[in-house]
């Protein structure tokens, strides 16, 4: 790589991070919008927006960390949002999304339950990161949720595993280092390009029938590697990736899930096909 571009990727990166951190909420918020914090189960969907939307956090996230800068913009648009914590290890405070894929899963399921219970409504929306946007796919196959849930859009999900830019092809060399990966954090393991899980998850193809899916991607995702095996094949499937929407947008995979307002416009499109708008590089001021 050029070296004007190593300096420009981060400047640019830098850039579009400060535009988003500090765009006022209040120029986005809607009409009827709720006023509290998310999880707050008191909150009734409306006319415009009548399905809760489920928050999934990544591997190593939390149901607060990993939302900081999605879920206010969504709850300002008018959004009844929730978040959980999964996949969490004894002794293993703050840092989820690292037990069992397939155990997660099951903690999916009963939080949406939950949340249907409690907001009233017939379907959620899931949106999830990393892990986040991958885990719930196995709760739509496996364990009745297709039927409780309208959209999955994942945000860099790991939908085919990663391969962490090669590194996983050296476990082999390195004598019981994939055991020692899958007993002490069995997500890490489920994760890895060809695992079980992952055979398991991808039988006979990546959706089910009545799900609409969006996977958001990044070109310089340096975690889900490479990039595409993000993507989904199916009926009512939508792959992205970011930089077609803003060619300068250099987000890597925290920062897509984290502070990306473009990656976020994305998102409420998604959620709401019917009123989107395009997503350029100006949509980091939306």
């Amino acid at each position: 790589m050029l070296p004007w571009k190593r300096v420009l990727r981060p400047l640019a990166a830098l850039l579009l991070t400060a535009a988003a951190v500090t765009v006022p909420a209040s120029t986005a918020r809607a009409a009827g919008a709720p006023s509290s914090g998310w999880n707050d189960y008191s909150c009734k969907p409306s006319a415009a927006h009548p399905r809760p939307v489920v928050l999934v956090h990544g591997t190593l996230g939390n149901s607060v960390d990993n939302w900081l800068g999605l879920a206010p913009y969504l709850q300002v648009r008018g959004y009844c949002v929730f978040s959980l914590d999964y996949g969490q290890l004894e002794g293993v405070p703050f840092f989820h999304g690292l037990g069992p894929v397939e155990k997660s899963a099951h903690q999916l399921r009963d939080f949406v339950d939950r949340v249907l219970t409690a907001t009233g409504a017939a379907e959620t929306d899931i949106v999830g990161h990393s892990q986040g946007g991958m885990m719930p796919r196995w709760y739509l196959r496996f364990l009745g949720g297709a039927d409780k849930v309208n959209a999955l859009v994942g945000i860099a999900p790991s939908n085919h595993g990663t391969d962490l830019n090669g590194f996983t092809a050296l476990l082999p060399y390195f004598p019981g280092a994939a055991d020692l990966l899958s007993k002490n954090t069995p997500a890490l393991a489920d994760q890895v390009t060809g695992s079980d899980f992952l055979r398991r998850l991808n039988a006979g193809g990546d959706t089910v029938p009545g799900v609409r899916y969006t996977v958001i991607a990044t070109r310089y995702d340096e975690v889900v590697t490479p990039w595409r095996s993000q993507y989904l094949t199916g009926p009512g499937v939508r792959n992205v990736l970011l930089q077609d929407l803003c060619p300068v947008d250099l987000s890597e995979h925290v920062v897509i899930g984290l502070t990306d307002r473009i990656a976020f416009h994305e998102v409420a499109n998604a959620l709401d096909p019917a009123r989107a708008t395009p997503t350029t590089c100006a949509s980091v001021f939306s």
